[in-house]
């Protein structure tokens, strides 16, 4: 007889919130899992197994529509290296896209600090700044 786990074990080893395995299990990335009479779930090794790649692809970024995606590949015997490399460019590539995006924002951010760091020397006393309506102002005008 294959050793079951309840909510909590399984939480306690993979290191989730108890509510996390409920939706991903909610979500179709786990199977139902097995209930005993009183409508406990039980887990197996292989949900277990399952739960820990779900982890390790969460904490590379992947959605959870991509996970399923990827679990649905591996679950029909059709996961292939070249899949997962095609995954893993697509990833990539969004990664690389934010990071510009990223990049964008904490110049932008920057220019502003400086904007804000030359008017307060320039001021004798503090007094109200207006750099965020004028930012406020460039948008709507944008």
């Amino acid at each position: 007889m294959k050793k079951m786990f309840n909510i909590g074990e399984v939480a306690h080893r993979l290191n989730l919130n108890p509510q996390t395995i409920y939706f991903y299990e909610r979500k179709g990335l786990i199977p139902p899992v097995t209930r005993d009479k009183n409508g406990y779930r039980f887990f197996s090794e292989e949900d277990i197994t399952r739960l820990s790649l779900i982890v390790a692809l969460k904490g590379l970024g992947m959605t959870l529509e991509e996970i399923k995606e990827i679990l649905d590949l591996k679950d029909n015997h059709c996961l292939t290296c070249e899949e997962v490399a095609q995954e893993l460019q697509e990833k990539i590539l969004q990664i690389n896209t934010k990071i510009s995006q990223l990049t964008t924002v904490r110049n932008e951010l920057s220019n502003l600090l400086q904007e804000c760091c030359t008017r307060t020397k320039s001021q004798s006393s503090p007094c109200e700044c207006t750099l965020l309506d004028e930012l406020q102002n460039i948008n709507c005008l944008g």
